[in-house]
C-alpha cells in the first residue's frame, strides 16, 4: 500500500503535487483554479519579513488565505533572524497550515538584501534564520531552496541534514543553482541523493522543469521524491495537476481541456482577480495570463490584443463571448 506523505499532521496523499510560490502569480484567484484542478498543497507568493513588520500593505494583503485552499502554506523571506521570527509570529495569527521559508528566489533585488537564494552563500546563517522561525511558530515549518549558489557550492546535502536537525518538516528543492536562475535543465540527481540519505526522514519534494504528466511519473520513479512542485507549467494551465494524477494512476494521457473549460477557468480567474484586487488592478494584472489560457487557438492574436488593451469589465466579458462563439466546436490540442 502506498505511503501517505505527511507534513506534521497534514496528510497529502501518496504522491502530492505542490503549487510553487511564484511572485505576482500565486495569488488567491490563481490558487483557486489550481486547487480546483488538483493541487494538493499550495503556497502564497513570498512575503518580505521586513514588509510584514513595517505593515506594508502589499505584504499584508499576501496573507489573505481562504478555507477552500487548505492545506496552504504562507511563505516568508528575509536575512535577519529577529525579523524572520517576528514575521513568523505574525503569520501564525492568520492560521495557515504551514510556514514556508524561501531560500531559493534568485531575483537580484531579493538576493542583494541577503535573502532568498542569497542565503545559499552562508549555511550557518540559513540554519540560524530557520531556527528563529521554527522557535517562533507552532505551525510546521518547511523550506524551499536550490542546489547551491553556483556549480562549485552545491551544498544541498549538508543543508538538508542541518535544516532537518533543527526542526523543519519538509524540504522542496529546485534543481538549479542561483547562478543558473531558470536557464539550462534542472538537475535532479542531487535531489535524489538527499532523498536517499538514510538520515533524512522528512518529505523531499522536487521542483524544476515538470511540464508534462510523463515527466512527472518518470522523475517520480527515477529520483524517488515524495512529490513534485510545479510552477511555470501551471500558469494558464491548471489542468497540469489533474493530468499528472490521472497519468500516475492509470498510465493514460488525459484528454486536454475543452475550449469551454479553458474559457471558464480563465473567467473564474479573471472574476476572482477583480474581486480580490479591485476592478482596475484586477483587470491589469490578469493580462499576463491570457496568452497561456488561450494558447493553441488558431488566429487568436486579435482577440488577445483586445483583452490586454481594454480596461472595461463589460468589454472583456463581451470578448470572451465572441471567442466562445467563434471557436465553438473546435477541439483543443494538448499544450
Amino acid at each position: 500500500m502506498p505511503t501517505v506523505v505527511k507534513i506534521g499532521n497534514i496528510e497529502l496523499g501518496d504522491f502530492p503535487l505542490l503549487l510553487a510560490p511564484m511572485e505576482d502569480v500565486s495569488d488567491p484567484p490563481f490558487r483557486a483554479v489550481c486547487k480546483e484542478h488538483g493541487a494538493d498543497l499550495m503556497y502564497t507568493e513570498f512575503i518580505s519579513s521586513e514588509g510584514l513588520i513595517r505593515d506594508a500593505i502589499k505584504s499584508r494583503q499576501k496573507l489573505d488565505i481562504f478555507d477552500y485552499e487548505r492545506p496552504i502554506g504562507i511563505q516568508i523571506f528575509g536575512g535577519d533572524e529577529e525579523a524572520m521570527a517576528m514575521a513568523a509570529s505574525i503569520v501564525d495569527t492568520t492560521s495557515p497550515d504551514i510556514v514556508d521559508i524561501n531560500f531559493g528566489c534568485p531575483v537580484k533585488k531579493v538576493v542583494s538584501k541577503g535573502a532568498g537564494a542569497g542565503v545559499l552563500k552562508d549555511i550557518d546563517l540559513m540554519v540560524r534564520l530557520t531556527k528563529a522561525v521554527v522557535n517562533a511558530t507552532k505551525l510546521p515549518v518547511t523550506v524551499k531552496t536550490r542546489l547551491g549558489w553556483d556549480d562549485s557550492s552545491k551544498n544541498i546535502e549538508e543543508v538538508a541534514e542541518r535544516l532537518q536537525d533543527i526542526g523543519i518538516q519538509a524540504l522542496s528543492i529546485h534543481g538549479r543553482t542561483r547562478v543558473q536562475m531558470y536557464k539550462g535543465e534542472a538537475d535532479w540527481t542531487l535531489i535524489s541523493k538527499v532523498k536517499e540519505n538514510p538520515r533524512i526522514n522528512i518529505p523531499i519534494f522536487g521542483n524544476g522543469d515538470i511540464d508534462t504528466p510523463q515527466k512527472a511519473l518518470e522523475y517520480k520513479n527515477k529520483y524517488g521524491v515524495d512529490g513534485v512542485m510545479i510552477g511555470r507549467a501551471s500558469i494558464g494551465y491548471p489542468w497540469i495537476f489533474r493530468e499528472i494524477k490521472h497519468y500516475v494512476k492509470t498510465g493514460e494521457i488525459m484528454a486536454p481541456p475543452t475550449l469551454e473549460e479553458r474559457l471558464d477557468a480563465c473567467l473564474k480567474h479573471f472574476y476572482g482577480s477583480v474581486k480580490w484586487k479591485g476592478e482596475r488592478l484586477g483587470i491589469l494584472e490578469m493580462r499576463r495570463h491570457y496568452a497561456n489560457y488561450l494558447k493553441g487557438l488558431p488566429n487568436i492574436k486579435e482577440y488577445r490584443t483586445r483583452l490586454v488593451t481594454t480596461d472595461e469589465l463589460v468589454e472583456i466579458e463581451q470578448i470572451f463571448q465572441e471567442i466562445k462563439t467563434h471557436y465553438q466546436g473546435l477541439e483543443m490540442t494538448a499544450q
